[in-house]
């Protein structure tokens, strides 16, 4: 019986847009022990100038916003950050992690003055991120956790889900319908007992996937989490997304310049609320990030394994940007800096690798998370004997008239997300015929996808509320 046996409960939230070093860079002070930063790192501007990675300790309102605005992330820019030039790098071409300035620059026309740019190198402090701080602290902090892909959102919460992002390189054009098996089919095809439930703030960005439609029931508002908990009721896995769009509430996401503390309070709020409930000594929580957004991390990410048959133009043949993971069990040594036991370094597939050994889930989704090493030996403990504070406290936060007021210009992701919701059924009465219009529909081009983001563009409001009013009807018909 390994230590993973242990574990009743295993509960992800994956948050969106950061870099290890702009959340976790700090945390320890650089050494072979910790990838942290050393205080020289530095990146070329347009004219060739450095500009240093800087940090403060401010938590007003500027301060939790870098960078601010939203960096580029489609494939090409993390290319040039990575590479220096957008097209797909050259065979044996090293990352030298020197064009995260430049490519910042080149997101406005006219490009953005190296003072504005410099919010890309900016990595925070443990008084700005206390939260994610203490915990990665008191449990586990990994430094050699990899987004899956160098892409966008989507391509990456689909490793997450489904082992392989099916050759899709950016959020858009939209594929629909995504028809990958997922790890949740795996759930239900094998009846596990408690078997999963996703958690959401306001439109889920799992629901792209096709075959969990018929699970909507599965769906539930993050209301109901902390009642889960309490009620012993939590699944074996439980997923949580964040709120990504600015309504009655602010967007808690972290993707920039999203307030960084409005997700510390988040992450507070899902640990406190496992802590205090009877499955405490049982359960592992996940913290991590789909992509790094942008943001600079001085790691270079390494080859990886292709999850399938050759794509174009990217064959998914190298990792991300490295991003943020903290790992928080009873289960885990205060003080752990994990490692993999191997060469393979973790990423978001390392997540469907213990899913599958610890409920017994079968053979691997892709290739990708067949070779994944799994989370097991972060539990090192032979018992639950570190039962880290009783509560975690974010700092405070009180938003300006003026970002209460705002309406800002909807990111990337936040315009997929109305996209997909726009094709979503009216019911759940509907949902073979949705799907079957979706497979029968011809994919929309780029052009096409490009002139329907201008009308979200155009009337974000009016967009999101019918979004709203749409997912509503859908939810309410279970």
């Amino acid at each position: 019986m390994g230590k993973l046996d242990s574990i009743q409960h295993i509960v992800v939230l994956m948050l969106e847009n950061r870099s290890f070093d702009s959340m976790l860079g700090r945390l320890y002070p650089a050494s072979p022990a910790f990838d942290g930063l050393s205080g020289a790192e530095s990146n070329p501007d347009l004219a060739g100038t450095p500009v240093q990675i800087w940090s403060g300790d401010g938590i007003d309102e500027a301060a939790v916003r870098f960078p601010a605005p939203d960096p580029g992330e489609l494939w090409t820019d993390i290319n040039t950050q990575l590479y220096g030039h957008a097209e797909a790098p050259a065979a044996g071409e090293k990352p030298a992690m020197n064009g995260f300035v430049r490519n910042y620059q080149e997101q406005a026309a006219p490009a953005l003055a190296t003072d504005v740019a410099r919010g890309v190198m900016h990595a925070y402090s443990e008084q700005q991120v206390p939260v994610m701080s203490r915990l990665a602290k008191q449990f586990a902090v990994c430094d050699r956790w990899f987004a899956s892909a160098p892409c966008q959102t989507w391509p990456n919460r689909f490793f997450v889900h489904t082992g392989t992002a099916n050759g899709y390189e950016n959020n858009g054009p939209p594929h629909f319908p995504y028809l990958m098996p997922t790890i949740f089919d795996r759930f239900e095809d094998l009846e596990v007992d408690n078997g999963w439930k996703i958690y959401f703030h306001d439109l889920p960005q799992a629901l792209t996937l096709a075959r969990l439609l018929p699970h909507v029931d599965r769906f539930r508002p993050y209301a109901t989490f902390g009642d889960d908990v309490a009620n012993g009721t939590l699944p074996a896995y439980s997923f949580i997304e964040p709120r990504y769009f600015q309504d009655a509430d602010l967007p808690n996401d972290q993707h920039p310049p999203h307030a960084v503390t409005l997700g510390e309070q988040l992450i507070a709020d899902v640990y406190n609320t496992l802590r205090s409930g009877p499955g405490w000594d049982d359960t592992l929580l996940v913290i991590c990030y789909d992509e790094h957004g942008g943001c600079y991390d001085h790691v270079p990410p390494p080859q990886a394994t292709p999850p399938g048959a050759p794509t174009s133009p990217f064959n998914f043949d190298r990792y991300g940007v490295r991003v943020p993971a903290v790992l928080v069990s009873p289960r885990i040594a205060p003080g752990t800096i994990l490692r993999p036991p191997g060469d393979v370094p973790f990423d978001h597939t390392s997540i469907l690798a213990t899913l599958r050994k610890r409920f017994g889930l079968g053979q691997p989704l892709s290739r990708r998370d067949a070779v994944a090493p799994d989370l097991e030996c972060v539990l090192t403990l032979d018992g639950p004997d570190n039962q880290g504070p009783e509560h975690v406290e974010a700092n405070p936060y009180v938003p300006s008239d003026a970002i209460l007021s705002r309406r800002a210009p909807l990111n990337g992701f936040q315009l997929s997300l109305l996209d997909l919701v726009e094709r979503l059924p009216e019911d759940i009465a509907q949902i073979d015929a949705s799907l079957a219009a979706m497979i029968a529909s011809p994919p929309m081009t780029l052009e096409a996808y490009r002139l329907k983001v201008d009308r979200f563009r155009f009337d974000a409001a009016q967009a999101l509320a019918e979004a709203r009013s749409r997912l509503s009807s859908l939810f309410s018909s279970l």
